[in-house]
């Protein structure tokens, strides 16, 4: 038996919608990167971007456990000496683009410094609203809260 492997003529795209509100940070990202590297499908090739076009709402009520929100901070260095500098996670998704604490987990859950994964983060778009202007494309909904009872948070 041959193994598969996908020709860009094979690929189809689809569009996902996921809503956000209450999902826990972590497992939404891990869903979302399953889905842009196309790993849900059967005809998955890793040197091919097969995944879907993702669409996330409402990232501004994303949900973390824990004390995540005081203990995990973003670092980043302004160039000059002495010159790093931190935010919490709570501070980002406070501010004005929460979107980012998303769209940074789900970086980190892709292939590092890849030419291919630069591509497929290409086709998540992050907003934190519940406004998008993908109507056009006529996304189906994923309801992520449905696949495990852990995905949700309560309360």
């Amino acid at each position: 038996m041959k193994t598969y492997s996908a020709k860009p003529a094979d690929i189809s795209k689809k569009w996902v919608l996921i809503d956000a509100d209450g999902l826990v940070l972590g497992r939404l990202a891990s869903v979302i990167a399953l889905r842009l590297k196309g790993k849900h499908k059967t005809t998955f090739t890793p040197h091919m971007d097969c995944g879907d076009n993702v669409i996330v709402v409402n990232a501004d009520k994303v949900h973390v456990t824990g004390r995540k929100l005081e203990q995990d901070v973003f670092y980043w260095h302004t160039g000059f000496p002495g010159g790093i500098k931190g935010r919490t996670k709570g501070e980002i998704l406070r501010g004005r683009y929460p979107e980012r604490v998303l769209e940074k987990a789900v970086e980190r859950m892709m292939k590092k410094d890849s030419p291919l994964a630069r591509q497929q983060m290409k086709n998540l778009r992050v907003y934190k609203g519940a406004e998008h202007p993908h109507e056009a494309q006529q996304p189906e909904t994923l309801d992520v809260a449905a696949m495990n009872p852990k995905n949700k948070r309560k309360g």
